[in-house]
């Protein structure tokens, strides 16, 4: 069976990532991080999702990217609430991690390498996104040109390819695909700031991009927010 690895923060998107994977034939190596994020809930939901899905492994790499901060996801910075969707699409935010992209896909290529896998999934969106430059696709086609000239495998001639299925989709496209693929969406966890009894916060970006998939999609969202 061929294999792949697959990028799996325990969202909407990297689920439904890893189930196109699954669905398309792959044998699925998901892979996750710690990467000193405010919290561990999203591991939790990435492990959730794994053994949902039937992830042949799932690895969560600890990593810290607190030792440089420069983000509201690893550093004392307020995360932002209640921007309209022309602010969130605009500039990009306090949230973006340095290089956060490019560090995950560099583990999942050495991953891919080890387990002689050719493809490498990411639920990247250039649609309904915020703002994030490592989510376009000129970064993922820069980055997979770096992965079949960077390695062992790719001057031999096996070449790597960065799959992503969600690319051009609306956070709407991406809710209706997972409802075909069988997605358990009370898994999964999207919050950038969740309260301390995990409860989605609602008013961040990725809280309001979240309800407004699913409100454009006529689907109601399952997990409990503390705002909505």
């Amino acid at each position: 069976m061929k294999r792949a690895v697959i990028l799996l923060s325990g969202g909407i998107d990297s689920s439904t990532t890893l189930a196109i994977a699954l669905a398309e034939g792959y044998e699925a190596y998901a892979l996750s991080f710690d990467y000193g994020q405010r919290h561990q809930i999203e591991t939790e939901a990435a492990r959730r999702v794994a053994n949902s899905l039937g992830a042949k492994e799932h690895c969560v790499a600890t990593i810290d990217l607190r030792i440089f901060g420069g983000s509201a996801l690893t550093d004392d910075v307020r995360v932002p609430k209640q921007r309209s969707e022309t602010e969130i699409a605009q500039g990009v935010p306090v949230t973006y991690v340095p290089a956060r992209n490019t560090i995950f896909l560099a583990y999942a290529l050495a991953w891919a390498e080890v387990i002689l896998a050719n493809d490498i999934f990411i639920g990247v969106n250039a649609i309904d996104y915020s703002g994030y430059p490592d989510c376009r696709p000129e970064f993922i086609e820069a980055f997979e040109n770096l992965a079949n000239i960077g390695t062992k495998a790719g001057v031999e001639g096996r070449r790597f390819h960065v799959r992503t299925p969600l690319i051009k989709l609306s956070k709407a496209e991406i809710i209706r695909k997972a409802v075909e693929l069988g997605i358990d969406f009370s898994l999964t966890h999207s919050c950038y700031d969740p309260t301390p009894e995990a409860l989605a916060c609602g008013e961040c970006d990725s809280c309001l991009l979240r309800l407004k998939g699913f409100r454009e999609a006529g689907i109601t969202d399952p997990i409990r927010y503390a705002q909505r």
